[in-house]
């Protein structure tokens, strides 16, 4: 399928539709090492450049300006033999949260998305991220939560409640577990304050526990920056820097 820019320009709505079916890349933890080991096409973004980017199609989501996502099947044939995604993105799992979406509607071979409950930083999501940043040159990292998010509401209930979670979901929030104990405000409030800092916590484990992206990081080629996405409006707050 394929969308001229001179034609019928997509809007939030019909970005959707297109998602809908299948024709916006979500590009998992998981990637193809079948590719080249270094990308031939690397993007020619300084790390500052890229979060604009991102803010710049935020805006257009919400605002529901008129985005363009011309000639798909073009742009697939570009990007079928090698990749150079200009932003990573670590967000959760949560079916409303669509990171092609929400920073405007982006193509093919843009982002290179890594998803799970709560977005927490695991080995997998640690690999992958030092993949895209070492190998494909992506000099932006945004770990990203989310308003209302499960898996953190679900850690909070551990704290506050004592709840017993079955199965691999408590294992699964265990990570989460130190963020919400380091909360004291226990209040209305607890849940949001815990995914803002469970982003916070996200990004500096990926700057502390990864030798690669910290040297990445020193050199002044890739920055990590920790966001919250409010799912009533749409906004992604880009928070201070880690």
């Amino acid at each position: 399928m394929c969308f001229e820019c001179n034609s019928s320009p997509l809007s939030r709505r019909s970005l959707l539709k297109f998602a809908g079916i299948g024709g916006v890349a979500v590009m998992t933890a998981g990637f193809d090492m079948t590719m080249p080991a270094f990308a031939s096409n690397a993007p020619a973004l300084l790390p500052d450049e890229a979060l604009a980017k991102l803010q710049e199609g935020n805006k257009k989501f919400v605002t529901d300006t008129e985005a363009c996502a011309a000639n798909i099947s073009k742009r697939r044939q570009d990007v079928a033999k090698s990749q150079a995604p200009w932003a990573i993105v670590l967000t959760c799992s949560d079916s409303r949260v669509v990171p092609e979406l929400v920073f405007g509607g982006v193509t093919l071979g843009e982002l290179f998305v890594a998803r799970n409950a709560g977005n927490v930083v695991d080995t997998d999501v640690l690999g992958t991220i030092e993949y895209g940043t070492e190998h494909l040159h992506a000099p932006l990292i945004v770990v990203m939560g989310h308003k209302r998010c499960g898996a953190v509401s679900a850690a909070c209930e551990v704290v506050s409640k004592g709840t017993k979670l079955d199965g691999s979901i408590g294992k699964m929030t265990q990570p989460i577990l130190p963020v919400a104990l380091a909360e004291t405000d226990r209040g209305d409030n607890f849940v949001d304050k815990t995914v803002h800092a469970n982003a916070f916590n996200g990004a500096e484990r990926i700057l502390t526990e990864s030798a690669i992206v910290s040297r990445l990081v020193e050199e002044g080629k890739v920055k990590i920056v920790p966001a919250y996405y409010d799912l009533d409006t749409g906004v992604v707050d880009f928070l201070h820097k880690v």
